[in-house]
């Protein structure tokens, strides 16, 4: 098979993305090389993260126009090189096709992450949700397959965009083996060191923004009275400043938050096996990956419920609801008054885990894009 990517977010985005992007094509590339795989991106771009191999090729814009309008060329005029070049297959991996692609005659396949804006407008810029629904509709209606990264989302395009259910497919992210590996005390303790992390600590990752619900955590720490340390890994947004640093300076915590926004990614897994608990309260995702990443690594979960959570979470992770304070304190003492409990969610959870890997990503996209062409 020749199957074409748009490539930009795997050469030029380095969070989520861009991760599921370079993830997805890694496999690929590893355990499907007798295929083509061509990488549209508006220019060329070294990202030590994407192992490109023989098979695989990237594509640039090949007309004045396109070069110095990358953005009009990766949304209108890259179909006019889709009708030259005549790969089999165009996957567009973040959400969007180009418009006007059905006149191509080549087989589409989206991948939609989540539809957040449409459930929460409030949480973004009223342009950017027109923008986003006219790009996001557009992919899933013309495509002739979707792919969705949960079944949350698969009932959310259904639901906002009225796609017959049989158009699309789940297909759940893999973990990075990176987290499976356990690291021993010693490696774990001189992370500790490096990053001056407390001996003993609760860990949330990933952005600190609106949806993420940090501001709750810290109502619900302060509310059960609790002295472990929290250690925060993540981009710090515009809602930190506003909802969630005047909470630590309200509750006096100045001693008690460690925030990170610039790890190593080598160090994360450390970050992860030295926490005694993972907590993940958002209100609302596609997915939620750095779940994965907290079972993989050994580590007990408490994360919401609702929305796709038990999905990423399964059945031997710890849950509460985003909404109630009370309930996440609640559940935060529980843990750490049960060990046994504890020790339990650690080994179930890896091998929960152990189901979302490369292997078994790579053969079920294989599938989908067999069963596109009919073959």
């Amino acid at each position: 098979m020749i199957i074409a990517f748009d490539a930009k977010r795997a050469f030029f985005n380095n969070t989520g993305l861009g991760n599921y992007s370079r993830n997805l094509l890694n496999q690929l590339f590893t355990f499907y090389p007798e295929h083509q795989y061509w990488l549209y991106s508006p220019s060329k771009s070294y990202n030590h993260k994407i192992k490109l191999s023989s098979n695989a090729k990237i594509i640039t814009p090949n007309s004045l126009i396109g070069k110095l309008f990358t953005s009009y060329w990766r949304s209108v005029l890259i179909n006019g090189q889709l009708i030259k070049d005549k790969p089999q297959i165009y996957h567009g991996l973040s959400n969007e096709l180009p418009f006007g692609i059905t006149a191509t005659k080549v087989k589409t396949i989206v991948t939609i992450h989540d539809l957040i804006f449409k459930r929460y407008p409030e949480w973004y810029r009223p342009i950017d949700v027109k923008i986003y629904d006219r790009k996001f509709s557009y992919a899933a209606q013309k495509a002739d397959m979707v792919i969705a990264v949960s079944r949350q989302t698969a009932h959310d395009i259904i639901s906002y965009y009225k796609v017959a259910p049989e158009k699309i497919k789940v297909l759940y992210q893999s973990c990075n083996p990176l987290f499976f590996r356990l690291l021993d005390k010693k490696k774990i303790e001189e992370v500790k060191q490096k990053y001056a992390l407390p001996s003993q600590y609760l860990l949330y990752v990933g952005t600190v923004e609106e949806r993420k619900n940090l501001h709750r955590l810290i109502e619900a720490i302060q509310l059960a009275n609790i002295k472990i340390p929290l250690v925060v890994v993540g981009r710090k947004t515009d809602y930190y400043e506003k909802k969630v640093k005047p909470l630590i300076e309200k509750y006096h915590m100045h001693q008690q938050v460690f925030h990170y926004e610039n790890i190593e990614n080598v160090h994360l897994p450390a970050f992860y096996q030295g926490a005694t608990i993972f907590i993940y309260p958002s209100l609302f995702e596609g997915f939620g990956i750095p779940i994965l990443e907290a079972q993989a690594s050994g580590t007990p979960v408490l994360t919401s419920t609702g929305s796709c959570f038990s999905e990423a979470g399964g059945p031997h992770s710890a849950y509460a609801n985003p909404l109630d304070a009370e309930d996440i304190a609640q559940k935060i003492q529980n843990l750490l008054n049960d060990k046994e409990r504890r020790i339990n969610m650690i080994e179930q959870g890896r091998a929960y885990a152990r189901q979302f890997n490369d292997k078994q990503c790579a053969d079920n996209l294989i599938k989908i894009y067999e069963q596109l062409l009919g073959i």
